[in-house]
């Protein structure tokens, strides 16, 4: 049994991760955001800069109390929390690479094709994680609707920037 301490420090370990991950490539690739994006072509829906920080940090939230919800059934479930858990990884990664593609390479359609793999894969992660608790594939959920947009946004943006270098 987990104690009291180890509950709550994993709680804060999981939740901090993605944030701070999500924070470090922000700071890496903001002068990219303030100085290149703003010269590209955008579709008429797109919403305007200062939403992103805000909705990526509730997201990253949301995906780190649900990543602690599986973790915490290690002892019940150890080889299904493993896989859970590396689908997890493996989004998060391909989550933090998509923002050094985009706006670190300014590749645009190296990174609509990666955001396509990173929506694939909070797929799986999120059917992975609701064969053990349903609640973590719940939080998941705004995640997955909100990078379906992104990956719209992407198209779109790299769509209209198609003939430039």
């Amino acid at each position: 049994m987990q104690t009291r301490k180890s509950t709550i420090s994993g709680l804060l370990i999981a939740v901090l991760l993605p944030i701070i991950g999500g924070g470090i490539v922000g700071f890496i690739t903001s002068r990219d955001v303030s100085s290149w994006y703003p010269t590209l072509q955008k579709p008429a829906w797109n919403p305007p800069n200062w939403i992103f920080g805000p909705a990526w940090t509730i997201l990253y939230g949301l995906m780190g109390l649900a990543s602690w919800l599986i973790w915490r059934k290690k002892g019940e479930q150890e080889e299904q929390v493993r896989s859970a858990l590396r689908w997890y990884a493996l989004q998060l990664g391909l989550n933090l690479l998509w923002s050094v593609i985009f706006f670190g390479l300014r590749h645009l359609g190296l990174a609509l094709l990666e955001i396509v793999l990173l929506w694939a894969a909070i797929l799986a992660t999120i059917v992975k994680f609701a064969r053990i608790d349903r609640l973590a594939a719940g939080l998941m959920i705004p995640y997955q609707l909100w990078v379906t947009f992104a990956v719209a946004l992407n198209a779109a943006v790299w769509w209209l920037n198609r003939n430039q270098s």
